[in-house]
């Protein structure tokens, strides 16, 4: 047996100790020249090739091995580099078998030669095996196969190494061992590669499979501009290479939309929802009685890539671990003791590879962190979106639409910031334990007291993490407050300027904004104090650890010292990154509790009862039996009661009663939004509603008419016709395809009305539910409607129509007359008129309002021509340059040091800035001091040691002051400069013209005052200072490196240029991207704004699909330049890294190649502490210049609309008017111009006429004629382009807004509630008594009502007053009108939503209370102004004629006869029905 291993081993080590040619000893398998090593690697050759020739043979059982591929670079460089180090062997063992024959001529001992020819064959076919024939293989073998090699081949590189330092010689097999572990790594690399395009395959399949598009319009993002990450290979992705085209092109020009590539198909906002989704349903198969978490859900879904990220987390904090090590080994060769020769060149060389190891894992750690935080803040947003589609009534009144929009734009976001912040805790700990142990290689037992003052400071950070969770979740609620009122304010702006309380309300804004800021307050003040904590912390303790090691007698030297501060320097950043860590963190949590908490809320069940099988006959019907609604969801208080109806298809019911008595609701719970609380609904159908408030959507006319549906040009042209639209579009500039401002503000009241009746007669549904749609508009137009639309166009569909225009009765199969929540009648107009006492009464209000004596003395002459309306030619279609709705403003190009400017603003913010700056420049040299005194003097024989520590622990104490005036200047600085700008954002926003508000989405003001003002208020002055601080921190090291080893010099002074040009070169399309980022952001915020708004509309429509597939895509748009964001923040840092470690691996070759005793060790070890932070300083100073480049973009979008073009004074002190004026109320208009834009054209055109002192003026005209823009302009909502308005003999336009708005009284076309207390909406400024507004609501038909209620004058009015009816809104109008007392009075088509009886009220109450005032009503309904002393007649801008009524109706061409004949003849024909 010998003799065999005699013949394998020959004369091994072994047999000249022992004389066995085998040894035993486990300490022989760690020498590579070993017999045993040798045969244990050629053992493992033999089992890897049996167990590739085992695979190939079942694979050509089943198909062919080799197929024609397309290689990736991987691959390629992969194959290639394996292939050289399996030849390299083979050709080793050939001349080692020719070395043997040739001096022995024998060819034993075989262990040598065999080793490496089974070695150098192995390697070829597994490398070449898995390299090239990658596609072919299962999955599980290939990792099996890479993951042994790798093990294998790491295993040999570390024995060889070590082998190779202990001899100081490095043999040809050691290096092929050394090089062989980089091939391993590519193989690796390789099966990673394969196994992620397997799953991208399968991604794909699965989503063409499983998850169709949720609606054919959408179909799917350009295929063909998808990011090239998409298609990236193995080193464009490590290298970030893929980016260079968009940064280019942003160089070149500036971004646009259409410029920013879009995500690929599992970064996409649907894949993410519906990853979600799915595996939130997993999960509660799994287990459905708990509750399932939505975090471990979220977790979940990216298990993988957090698991990734991981991994590089953990590659990066070995990495950095390292460079203390390679410091302490710098400086003994530095001392003369070094280990082999070269030892220096070969320690240079690794740090500039160790770094860049650094570099590459925490580009890829921080780049997919980003991703995983992109795909949750996706999915969070439209979770959140998706339940506010269905938000029940009563959660509403919880959550409203402000909250909403701070939970997507504010919550969403923390909560995505969250995973990028998630693996810094456990390395966190793991990179601190790592460095203790490197510590007490270094002092030995000293240790602990670093280690006693580290755990102190984190106990002490404690008790303010908890303060800071506490008061942040206050802050964030104070924020909510705010943002509703701010939302509240400025959707009702032109109430607010019509009642002059603009100024009330910025006050109280303003007032919660101030408790707001003493929250803040206190949250940045709990977050300085962490800072501080955090930064001074490295300096206490060095000082503990040297005092430790003085009274403990440990030597301290130049390689001990500065071992431990670099280490510690190394560990600084991660030490000063804890209270971001925990601020994120304690923000996540605040987020995800409020998200948590709305995710929770109730849903409507509508499907419950709305049938969706069912046969023909029941198509269109509608049935309930003894049926309770309640819109609190309570059945001990319902709404509506025992209601009993059957209507069959075809039917055309109308209902009527009084104002609150449950109308609306009645056709609400048809739509299923009032929970059903007892009896049975059934609903057979498609629905088409139309509102009482008509909600229109921001876009093209032709938009909203089709809402999603197929366009078809005969249906629409008969829709436009039957919804009297034709003779409006040809007014408009561009037609239907006129683009509509927000909430259809630049169309008249009847003109949005009749829009929404296009789009429900469009759908072509079996059940129309209409909410009185004809109350904003005029007689004529009514009675077209009513013939043509309702008769006509709806003829054989299911029609419920509420209404207060009793004329149109008789024409309906059914009436149902409502009070107080029950059904009172229900029958044929002919049998209600008999038997019902009620509805006769309230028939005869009507007739009573319609047949006044002057109407029934005029005789008509039968042969009265058709109305002629005069049409004003279409104006020439220009480009679509003169829409109303503008492009969202934002800046182009480097807009330099302006924005931060803006940001300190004043002399107390520059003031704030510098001390802080000051500081912190103190602070850094204080620590070069500190370290400088120490290289000096660590190895000087004439300095005790105890002076050494004492003046190390002074200049650290010094140090730690400058710290703490820093830390307070910062707070002070974010606290002025926030409450500063907030205060001059309101003012402007207040003072803002109407224009403003007409051509600007809610949703881009709202994004301002939402996420915009976050961002300054909590993450603005951080960023500034550390941006700065970080920087200072980098050029730092850069001149310690450069002062110790100067001749550094030649590569650092290159290197800085090239920096700053690379920066440079990057910002360009950065901040281009940041922008759009911020553009993006509203167009998704005006988006969620105008789905709350008409959630009803697109719930009854069943368009809940396509709305929420508009907001995935708006979301890819958003996230889509949020990815290419953070990507080229990684590009830049990346190229940054790679030359700070050229510097430092220069600066480290400097000490190497100059001659002994140049440098002492002390300041090799000082210079090269600072040098390892290098690359650590300048990440962390470009990611806060980053960062700050991003948070400043808000700023600068703060700043966009703080300087808006503002409307006159409120109040012009050397013309106010006297305090009773005025006095009179007469009115004189002098050639009146009027335009809405500069570009625009004239809307009223040199109107002229006098309104008498006491008079009461009704202004007639057609729809859209100009009536509303002369109330306008006599409230100088608009300023005239020609003539003048005087009262009382003062011209309007020389006293201030506020002196003429406030002395008017106007009851405005919408009425307007604001959310809080019946009292705070009768009387915002607390002016009267409770007394005075009781006999005010007596007077308004609401005193009764406001009784009922428990509260009283303290009743809640809820958002957009939406818990009273419409008609009652009307009626609290026309309360402030009766409290305010004005001389003269507004109806601005006031009495539109209320029942003919309440009206009879109305008009008495406004003849009595208003006797000796001038009254100016506008109104649709002739009989409102039959009792008028003038009648003033306007067509398309122009005045008509202006008389006495009974004058006006003697002529035969009078506009105001043939309104008048059009309304009788509509009355008469539904009499004589």
């Amino acid at each position: 047996m010998k003799d065999f291993w005699s013949i394998i081993c020959g004369d091994s080590s072994c047999s000249k100790t022992n004389g066995n040619p085998l040894c035993y000893d486990f300490k022989s398998l760690k020498d590579p020249s070993s017999c045993n090593n040798h045969l244990l690697v050629i053992f493992f050759d033999l089992i890897m090739l049996m167990m590739l020739s085992f695979m190939m043979f079942l694979k050509s059982s089943s198909r062919p091995f080799w197929s024609r591929v397309r290689y990736s670079n991987v691959q390629l460089v992969s194959a290639i580099t394996n292939a050289f180090i399996g030849l390299s062997h083979l050709c080793l063992g050939i001349w080692i078998f020719e070395e043997i024959l040739r001096k022995k001529f024998k060819s034993v001992p075989l262990n040598l030669w065999l080793l490496e020819l089974f070695h150098g064959l192995t390697w070829l076919l597994v490398s070449l095996t898995i390299s090239l024939r990658i596609k072919q293989l299962p999955r599980a073998w290939l990792w099996l196969f890479s993951i042994l090699v790798f093990f294998a081949s790491g295993t040999l590189c570390v024995l060889s190494m070590s082998y190779a330092i202990g001899r100081r010689e490095l043999s040809v097999k050691e290096a092929l061992d050394v090089i062989s572990f980089p091939g391993s790594t590519l193989l690796l690399l390789c099966t990673y590669e394969a196994g992620k395009r397997e799953d991208c395959d399968a991604d794909r399949e699965n989503a063409e499979r499983l998850y169709a598009p949720l609606n054919g319009e959408f179909n799917d993002v350009s295929q063909y501009h998808v990011t090239p990450f998409a298609e990236a290979g193995f080193f464009s992705k490590i290298s970030f290479w893929w980016l260079n085209p968009l940064i280019k092109k942003g160089q070149e020009k500036t971004l646009q939309d259409e410029d920013i590539p879009k995500l690929r198909e599992s970064e996409r906002a649907e894949n993410c929802y519906l990853s979600f989704v799915e595996q939130l349903r997993v999960q509660r198969e799994k287990e459905p009685s708990s509750h399932s978490s939505v975090l471990w859900t979220i977790t979940m879904c990216h298990r993988r890539e957090i698991l990734i990220t991981g991994f590089f987390a953990l590659l990066k904090v070995l990495a950095i671990s390292c460079g203390p090590l390679l410091l302490n080994a710098f400086i003994l060769v530095s001392e003369g003791n070094e280990s082999f020769k070269y030892e220096g060149y070969i320690l240079a060389i690794s740090l500039f590879f160790v770094k860049i190891i650094e570099s590459l894992s925490q580009r890829q750690w921080y780049f997919r962190s980003r991703i995983v935080g992109m795909k949750v803040r996706s999915l969070i947003t439209a979770k959140i979106y998706k339940k506010t589609l269905r938000l029940s009534n009563s959660a509403r009144l919880v959550h409203s639409s402000g909250e909403i929009m701070n939970y997507m734009t504010v919550d969403a976001y923390r909560i995505g910031e969250f995973p990028f912040w998630f693996h810094r805790t456990w390395t966190a700990i793991l990179q601190l334990s790592i460095a203790i142990i490197i510590l007490f290689r270094a002092i030995g037992i000293a240790t602990l007291a670093s280690l006693l003052v580290i755990v102190l400071t984190v106990f002490c950070n404690a008790p303010l993490a908890k303060l800071h969770h506490k008061f942040h979740s206050k802050l964030m609620m104070a924020q909510d407050e705010r943002l509703k009122a701010s939302s509240e304010a400025l959707v009702n702006m032109k109430v607010l300027k019509l009642y002059a309380w603009e100024t009330h309300f910025k006050n109280a804004i303003e007032k919660l904004r101030s408790v707001e800021l003493k929250l803040l307050f206190a949250v940045l003040l709990r977050k300085t104090y962490a800072v501080f904590l955090f930064w001074t912390s490295p300096v206490m303790v060095s000082a503990a650890s040297f005092v430790a090691c003085y009274l403990l007698k440990i030597p301290l030297h130049a390689s001990n010292v500065f071992t431990f501060v670099a280490t510690l320097r190394l560990v600084q950043e991660l030490i000063t990154s804890i209270p971001d860590v925990i601020a994120v963190i304690i923000q996540a949590k605040v987020a995800f509790a409020r998200i948590r908490n709305f995710l929770e809320t109730q849903e409507l069940h509508s499907s419950n009862f709305n049938s969706r099988d069912f046969n023909d006959n029941l198509k269109g019907s509608v049935v309930m039996k003894y049926a309770d609604f309640s819109w609190e969801d309570n059945a001990s208080k319902p709404t509506l009661r025992n209601i009993n109806l059957d209507v069959r298809h075809g039917q055309k019911v109308a209902i009527c009663g009084e104002v609150g008595s449950g109308k609306s609701t009645l056709l609400a719970t048809i739509l299923g939004e009032v929970p059903n609380t007892k009896g049975t609904i059934d609903v057979y159908g498609k629905f088409a509603y139309v509102s009482q408030t008509a909600w229109i959507q921001t876009g093209t006319i032709r938009e909203n008419i089709l809402f999603g549906s197929e366009f078809d040009d005969q249906r629409y042209q008969e829709t436009l016709q039957k919804s009297s639209l034709i003779k409006d579009l040809e007014l408009l500039p561009y037609g239907d395809l006129s683009e509509i401002g927000e909430r259809g503000v630049n169309l008249s009241g009847g003109q949005k009305q009749r829009i929404q009746l296009a789009r429900a007669l469009y759908e072509n549904a079996d059940i129309y539910l209409l909410d009185d749609p004809f109350s904003a508009v005029d007689a004529h137009t009514a009675k077209s409607l009513f013939n043509e639309y309702i008769m006509e166009g709806l003829k054989g569909k299911t029609v419920l129509l509420v209404t207060h225009q009793v004329d149109f009765l008789p024409a309906f199969h059914s009436v149902l007359l409502m009070s107080d929540g029950v059904i009172v009648q229900a029958g044929p107009y002919h049998h209600l008129m008999t038997e019902s006492e009620e509805f006769q009464d309230l028939v005869n209000a009507h007739k009573v309002t319609a047949s006044s004596n002057q109407l029934v003395n005029v005789t008509f002459s039968q042969a009265s021509q058709n109305i002629a309306q005069a049409l004003v030619e279409k104006q020439c279609k220009e480009a679509n340059g003169n829409q109303l709705i503008k492009q969202e403003e934002r800046e182009i190009g480097d807009t330099g040091f302006k924005p931060y400017l803006q940001y300190l603003n004043t002399m107390k913010g520059y003031i704030f800035f510098s001390v802080s700056t000051f500081c912190h420049i103190f602070f850094v040299v204080s620590q070069i001091l500190q370290n400088s005194w120490m290289a000096a003097n660590v190895d000087n024989p004439h300095v005790a040691t105890l002076q050494l520590v004492l003046v190390y622990f002074y200049i650290g104490a010094s140090s730690i002051f400058f710290m703490l005036i820093r830390s307070l200047f910062v707070v002070s600085l974010g606290l002025h400069s926030s409450k500063y700008l907030f205060l001059q954002l309101m003012n402007s926003l207040f003072r803002a013209p109407m224009s403003f508000y007409d051509s600007t989405p809610l949703g881009r003001i709202l994004s301002r005052v939402s996420s915009d003002l976050s961002i300054m208020d909590l993450d603005m002055p951080f960023s500034l200072l550390f941006s700065v601080g970080s920087t200072i921190n980098f050029y730092a090291c850069l001149i310690v490196l450069s002062v110790v080893t100067w001749q550094v010099l030649i590569i650092v002074i290159p290197m800085v240029y090239a920096t700053i040009r690379l920066q440079r070169y990057y910002l360009v399309s950065e901040k281009q991207m940041m922008r759009m980022s911020g553009t993006t952001k509203s167009y998704l915020a005006n988006h969620v704004a105008e789905t709350v708004a008409g959630a009803v509309t697109i719930r009854a429509f069943e368009e809940e699909d396509r709305f929420f597939k508009k907001n995935l895509d708006l979301i890819d748009m958003n996230a889509s330049t949020f990815f290419h964001c953070f990507a080229s923040n990684e590009w830049l840092t990346q190229r940054l890294e790679t030359i700070s470690a050229l510097v430092l691996s220069s600066a480290a070759l400097c000490m190497v190649i100059l001659p002994p005793g140049t440098f002492t060790s002390g300041f090799i070890g000082l210079s090269l502490s600072y040098g390892l932070s290098l690359n650590a300083s300048l990440v962390i100073s470009v990611g806060f210049q980053c960062r700050l480049a991003d948070n400043i973009i808000s700023v600068e979008r703060l700043n966009h609309y703080m300087h808006i073009q503002s409307e006159a004074k409120e109040i012009i002190e050397g013309n106010r008017p006297p305090l009773n004026w005025p006095v009179a109320g007469k009115v004189e208009i002098n050639d009146l111009k009027i335009r809405y834009r500069p570009d625009g054209p004239l809307v009223l055109h040199g109107i002229t006429c006098t309104f008498e002192a006491g008079h009461k003026i009704g202004i007639v005209g057609r729809t859209g004629c100009g009536k509303s823009t002369l109330i306008g302009a006599l409230f100088r909502l608009v300023e005239p382009e020609g003539g003048k308005v005087v009262v009382d003999g003062i011209d309007i336009s020389s006293i201030g807004l506020h002196d003429l708005r406030s002395r008017l009284g106007i009851i405005p076309q919408d009425p307007t509630l604001f959310n809080g207390t019946v009292r705070f909406n009768m009387d915002p400024l607390s002016q009267h008594t409770d007394q005075e507004i009781w006999e005010v609501l007596g007077k308004c038909q609401l005193r009764e009502v406001v009784q009922r209620k428990e509260e009283g004058l303290n009743s809640s009015v809820v958002d957009d007053g939406s818990n009273w009816s419409m008609g009652q809104r009307q009626l609290f109008c026309l309360g402030r009108a009766l409290l305010r007392r004005s001389r003269i009075l507004v109806l601005d088509e006031a009495t539109a939503s209320i029942d003919n009886s309440t009206d009879l009220i109305l008009q008495k109450t406004i003849r009595t209370e208003f006797a000796d005032c001038s009254v100016i009503t506008v109104a649709h309904r002739i009989p409102t102004v039959m009792d008028c002393t003038m009648v003033l007649s306007i067509s398309d801008g122009k005045l008509v004629e202006y008389d006495e009524p009974m004058t006006l109706m003697k002529r035969e061409e009078s506009l105001f006869r043939k309104l008048v004949k059009e309304y009788w003849s509509h009355f008469q024909s539904a009499e004589s029905h």
